[in-house]
Order: C-alpha cells, then sequence, then structure tokens
C-alpha cells in the first residue's frame, strides 16, 4: 500500500512518518485489496497545549474511500486512534466488497 504523509504547518521528523506508515501497513491484514492511504499531521491551537496532535487518514479501497479522524496528547497516540478506527471500518467494508463480487 502506498501512504503519502503530510504535515501541515510543522516538519514531522522520520521516525514519526515511519511509524505512522507502519501503523497503517498493518492495516493489509484485515483487507488485502487497500489502494492507497494519505495522512494528514497537524497541530491545533488550543488555548492549553494538551491534546492539540491531530492526525487524519483517508484511505482507498475498490469502491470505497475511509476516512478517521482522531486527537490526542501525541501524534503516536492520535496515529494508533486513527489505524483502529479504520481496522473497524475495514471489518466492516469487507463483508459487503464479498457480496458485490
Amino acid at each position: 500500500m502506498n501512504v503519502n504523509v503530510h504535515s501541515i504547518h510543522f516538519d514531522a521528523d522520520v521516525k514519526l512518518q515511519r511509524f505512522v506508515r507502519e501503523k497503517l501497513d498493518k492495516l493489509n491484514q484485515y483487507h488485502d485489496r487497500i489502494i492507497d492511504g494519505e495522512v494528514y499531521l497537524r497541530l491545533e491551537h488550543d488555548s492549553q497545549n494538551r491534546e492539540n496532535k491531530v492526525v487524519e487518514v483517508r484511505m482507498n479501497i475498490p469502491g470505497k474511500e475511509l476516512f478517521a479522524k482522531r486527537q490526542g496528547k501525541s501524534f503516536e497516540e492520535a496515529a494508533d486512534q486513527t489505524a483502529e478506527a479504520l481496522r473497524r471500518q475495514l471489518l466492516r467494508a469487507k463483508p459487503r466488497l464479498r457480496k458485490a463480487s
């Protein structure tokens, strides 16, 4: 799966990009026909700088586009939550693909 990572208004280090790609690559075990994914990492401004790291993912599978957005104290936490949300969406989408084929 091809994953593009975009960091909005900051430069994400290679370690963070690798972490996000590895999280999303693990989703291949739940759905084998994932085409690609776009990841957006952004910092949102809040008054106390608590949970201001946001991870958005758009993932394409045949016939459908999946989307998840989560916010957390760190990008790693938000990426974990986003990957879990996408996993649930993939599990729901897979039986429908079998019926359509």
